[in-house]
């Protein structure tokens, strides 16, 4: 009775170790499978036609492959990547295309270090137009008021010129003087004017940019 005992519990045995042995054989075929599969993926080999159609192949990409364009081999041959050929027509024509978007890309990250955003943009272009419109304001009532000057001057003038009377000489440098001032106020404004209407269209294009953006 024992002793049959003792070769059941022996074959139990010998069965548990074979099972073990296959699980971690399967274990180990599981876990060197990605890299298995990441070995095969790995280009190897680079292959090019030229233009009579004869296959190049090289461990390496060279000019050639990259003027022709070029299939990227695993080790088992396999196709894994293509890249097209590089035509230097192309490529020229494309160029300015290229420096304006290189130019747009460094425009726009310009505007978003000075701005952050369209909202902060839209709050200096309020502060910058208040700023101009209160100089305007100001130049425009010290044009009134030179205007007004002018009116009194002139009355002086017409009573001396009505009485027959010689205009004194410091009232024609008066007139002389405000007319030059009022000039000065007129092409003040304007540009005031001229500022006001440009920084506006600048913040608006930079504003619908940063919007563009978000």
């Amino acid at each position: 009775m024992s002793t049959f005992f003792a070769k059941s519990l022996a074959v139990k045995l010998k069965q548990n170790k074979q099972s073990l042995k296959l699980g971690m054989l399967a274990l180990l075929l599981l876990s060197s499978a990605p890299l298995m599969a990441d070995s095969q993926n790995k280009a190897v080999w680079y292959r090019y036609y030229d233009q009579h159609g004869v296959a190049n192949i090289s461990s390496n990409v060279t000019p050639n492959h990259i003027r022709h364009g070029y299939e990227a081999l695993d080790r088992n041959m396999q196709v894994i990547q293509r890249a097209r050929p590089y035509n230097t027509e192309m490529d020229i024509k494309k160029a300015p295309q290229r420096a304006a978007q290189a130019y747009q890309m460094e425009s726009d990250q310009r505007l978003k270090k000075a701005y952050t955003n369209s909202q902060t943009a839209i709050t200096k272009r309020n502060n910058a137009l208040a700023h101009i419109k209160k100089q305007i304001i100001f130049q425009q009532e010290q044009l009134k008021q030179l205007q007004n000057d002018r009116i009194t001057f002139k009355r002086q003038e017409m009573e001396y010129l009505r009485k027959v009377k010689p205009v004194p000489a410091q009232l024609k440098t008066n007139l002389d003087n405000n007319l030059k001032n009022i000039e000065l106020k007129k092409d003040m404004i304007q540009s005031l004017q001229t500022s006001y209407r440009n920084t506006q269209a600048e913040y608006d294009r930079i504003i619908t940019r940063l919007k563009a953006l978000e």
